[in-house]
């Protein structure tokens, strides 16, 4: 890892936890082989040694991400996130406009384990996944804005239940069609708000990330 990688924005900083503004395309942690080294938690740990990831946010999707500064704080993180004391909202722009101006995907997900990273919607073995969808605003081009709100978090989570809804993600290389793939070069999805007591403190943190798209 060299030094001359930026690292992301930081948006929140004490002596137990530093919350920043992941960029679309770049790996949380690293991954497997030389060339999946560059991630979030590599080029924060160059400028922040002791600094530890509580979560993920996919290569795809940009937005809030939360690190620990310390191990204790980090334990602490994982509860909380386990726990689902914690409320995270994303805004997306996806294909078409939904009948219904907001509702909830309730969709037993689990890996596709014959086309990893892909994940199903399943019935009978995959896990309860539950996300509340809102609607912001609706554009001419046959896109709409929505506000996102997982109860839970699996992996591709919001991917899969907005293509189950019929409105994939615009930008979405696994679950979007040709057209939600040709409008933009990347994911339009984003991690625009986060919120939970202090680990340490027990004060409410809150931070807010408009969306850059």
């Amino acid at each position: 890892m060299t030094n001359n990688l930026k690292t992301p924005e930081i948006l929140f900083q004490d002596e137990d936890l530093i919350i920043l503004n992941k960029p679309a395309n770049l790996l949380s942690v690293p991954g497997r082989g030389t060339d999946k080294q560059d991630c979030v938690a590599s080029r924060v740990q160059s400028e922040f040694p002791t600094a530890l990831i509580v979560h993920r946010l996919d290569f795809d999707t940009s937005g809030v991400i939360v690190m620990t500064l310390n191990k204790p704080a980090q334990s602490m993180m994982g509860k909380i996130f386990q726990d689902r004391k914690i409320t995270k909202t994303y805004h997306a722009i996806i294909e078409g406009h939904p009948e219904q101006n907001s509702g909830s995907i309730d969709l037993p997900m689990r890996c596709d384990f014959e086309r990893r990273p892909l994940q199903i919607i399943d019935h009978e073995q995959g896990k309860q996944a539950l996300t509340h969808w809102k609607v912001i605003d609706k554009y001419s081009n046959n896109t709409s804005r929505v506000e996102l709100t997982p109860h839970t978090g699996r992996s591709h989570q919001l991917r899969l239940h907005m293509q189950s809804l019929g409105h994939a993600i615009i930008g979405d290389n696994l679950y979007g069609t040709n057209k939600t793939d040709s409008i933009d070069s990347r994911l339009l999805l984003h991690a625009s708000h986060i919120e939970f007591e202090h680990p340490v403190k027990g004060d409410l943190v809150s931070i807010i990330c408009p969306a850059d798209f």
